[in-house]
C-alpha cells in the first residue's frame, strides 16, 4: 500500500492518529511522575495545566483570527500540527 497523498483527508487522519498515540505515551509517563508525588510531581502537574491552557488559547486565537486558513482540511492539518508539536516535545522531555 502506498503512502496517502499529502493534502488528503486520509493523511490528516493518519497524522491525528499518530498524535493520539504519542499523547497516550505522554499520559502514561506523566501519570507515573504524578503518582511518584513530591516536588517533581507537583511541578509536572502545574506545567501540564499551564501548557494546556496556553496551547489551547493560542490555537483558539489563531483559529478565530483566520490564521489557520479557510479550508477545513487545512485548518485540521494546522491544528493537529500545533498540538502534535507540543505532544512530541513532552514525549521527548519525559523520556518516551
Amino acid at each position: 500500500m502506498s503512502k496517502p497523498a499529502a493534502g488528503s483527508w486520509i493523511s490528516t487522519w493518519l497524522e491525528a492518529w499518530a498524535v493520539a498515540a504519542d499523547a497516550g505515551v505522554v499520559i502514561a509517563l506523566r501519570s507515573a511522575k504524578l503518582a511518584a508525588g513530591g516536588a517533581e510531581g507537583a511541578a509536572e502537574f502545574w506545567l501540564m495545566v499551564n501548557e494546556k491552557a496556553a496551547a489551547m488559547a493560542l490555537l483558539q486565537t489563531t483559529l478565530l483570527t483566520g490564521n489557520l486558513g479557510r479550508n477545513p482540511r487545512v485548518i485540521a492539518d494546522r491544528a493537529i500540527a500545533h498540538v502534535g508539536r507540543k505532544v512530541r516535545a513532552n514525549r521527548k522531555r519525559l523520556g518516551g
